[in-house]
């Protein structure tokens, strides 16, 4: 059987990957000089901005489309396909790109002392966007595991690149760790999933699970002869979920953020927070909607255990942090906790959680923006070396203040508070009122540490501040402006988010 292919549906990943080996080839074959990590940026910006450009033309297309496909099982049945543009795809691949965007401006920064190859980092940025935006559509098992690996495993190397940083190396080796602990515990999971349904295709999973008698024998023999025993698909499903719980820093498998997002350069943090997380969210989004979307009884229940351990655990332990980046690391945990949320509400739509992702990644990029600023080569700031940060640089102020009420939920960073009121009203629908006053308590938590932030910039430092390192302002600033604009239409605008996935 050959299978056509519809490259206007696989293009923005497909752009990506072109644009990875050019990259390559340009680093190979240009003569080194001051510009060539400049030129190697501006290759790699374009690329991105060409993929974002292609999502785009798919969204106003306005019709779902399908590549890799099978014939149906029955005459009358529909084709199952490995590769699917849909509205899901399509936001995620927007929040991926736009974030991308950012993060190519702050490595432009990051790569300007050239100690880290400017080529490799590019080329391994490009791979993870490449599986990111992969993620979303894939609609086997298969290709769910390979692009998940593709988001991740770029991001190690990133995180180790930087010439003679200790403290990279240690990161990227707990990364690894966890990414290799994550990858194995998914996978028996998945092999359980084929093992009981004999199939590779979610829709197929999900049709096999709802309707275990009507599939053929499986590989265990079991589907035919009146399905999987419940013990069996009960570890399948937590096995599933305890992997993608690693890729979002879900309790209990969160310990390693810290140390991972304080130890890598900033934009690898960035990177982390936003891209990883929404890929990771976007692989358990589908399996959850569509493999295992009939056995929302057996996973709803372990998901919303799951947000609220891991929002409370995130929120406490950002409590205690004196330095900028752990803080903004396990404010992310806490995020991710919200993010899950709505999914503990069993639902078959997960808009909830992908408009909360949305507008996080908006808010979140663009506090690790400013952080980046601030630091322009000591990138371990404390939460004391902003303090006064309003008399010395206004704008750059003025700007993480927004982002840190846009994380709180306050006014007038609307943003974050469209965000939780959106979460709060699915999981009261859901019928989860205890998981909501664990959410409210848990936003009152979370609004002590980023006031405190906040106030710092606004509080006369008696002490002058250190002189700032080399790095380059200007491709920072404009990151702090594309974030910026972002966050402040969604706060203005938020239905550009909530229509998208409502």
């Amino acid at each position: 059987m050959i299978q056509s292919i519809d490259y206007a549906a696989i293009a923005p990943p497909l752009i990506l990957a072109v644009w990875a080996g050019l990259v390559l080839l340009l680093d190979a074959f240009l003569p080194r000089g001051p510009r060539t990590p400049a030129l190697l940026g501006a290759v790699t910006l374009a690329g991105v901005l060409a993929a974002l450009g292609a999502v785009v033309a798919q969204a106003v297309r306005a019709t779902d489309m399908e590549t890799f496909c099978v014939p149906p099982i029955s005459p009358a049945g529909h084709p199952s396909c490995s590769f699917v543009v849909d509205g899901l795809t399509l936001v995620f691949g927007g929040i991926v790109l736009a974030t991308g965007v950012v993060v190519v401006l702050l490595s432009a920064a990051q790569l300007a002392d050239r100690s880290i190859p400017a080529g490799e980092w590019y080329f391994l940025l490009l791979c993870t966007l490449t599986g990111a935006i992969t993620l979303p559509a894939s609609r086997d098992l298969i290709m769910l595991v390979v692009a998940l690996e593709l988001a991740s495993l770029p991001v190690f190397a990133l995180a180790a690149l930087k010439r003679y940083d200790a403290r990279g190396s240690e990161a990227a080796l707990k990364l690894f760790l966890v990414s290799v602990i994550s990858t194995a515990v998914m996978l028996f999971g998945v092999s359980l999933l084929y093992g009981i349904t004999g199939s590779v295709h979610l829709d197929r999973v999900g049709a096999g699970l709802s309707r275990p008698g009507a599939l053929p024998d499986s590989a265990f023999g079991l589907a035919g002869s009146g399905g999987a025993p419940a013990g069996v698909l009960t570890v399948a499903v937590v096995l599933v979920l305890a992997g993608f719980a690693f890729k979002v820093a879900a309790v209990p498998f969160h310990l390693w953020a810290g140390d991972v997002y304080q130890g890598a350069p900033v934009p690898v943090a960035a990177l982390l927070s936003v891209i990883s997380k929404a890929a990771g969210f976007a692989g358990l989004i589908v399996v959850l909607t569509i493999a295992l979307a009939g056995q929302a009884r057996l996973w709803a229940p372990i998901v919303a255990v799951l947000a609220a351990l891991t929002m409370t655990a995130g929120n406490l332990l950002a409590l205690r942090q004196r330095q900028a980046v752990r803080l903004l690391a396990w404010s992310s945990v806490a995020q991710s906790g919200y993010v899950l949320a709505p999914l503990g509400a069993g639902r078959a739509s997960a808009g909830a959680a992908i408009a909360y992702l949305a507008i996080y990644a908006a808010m979140n990029t663009g506090a690790f923006a400013v952080v980046m600023l601030v630091g322009r080569g000591r990138e371990r700031t404390t939460l004391d070396d902003y303090r006064g940060l309003a008399f010395r640089s206004p704008a750059a102020a003025l700007a993480l203040a927004f982002f840190l009420i846009c994380l709180a939920g306050l006014p007038p960073g609307l943003a974050g508070l469209f965000a939780k009121i959106v979460v709060f009203r699915e999981i009261v629908d859901g019928g989860l009122a205890w998981l909501a006053v664990v959410m409210a308590v848990n936003t009152v938590i979370g609004l002590y540490y980023y006031i405190a932030w906040t106030a710092r910039l606004f509080t006369p430092d008696p002490v002058p501040a250190a002189a700032p390192g080399r790095l380059p302002a200007r491709p920072v600033a404009v990151a702090i402006g594309v974030a910026l604009a972002v966050s402040v239409a969604f706060s203005v605008a938020p239905q550009l988010v909530l229509s998208a996935v409502g």
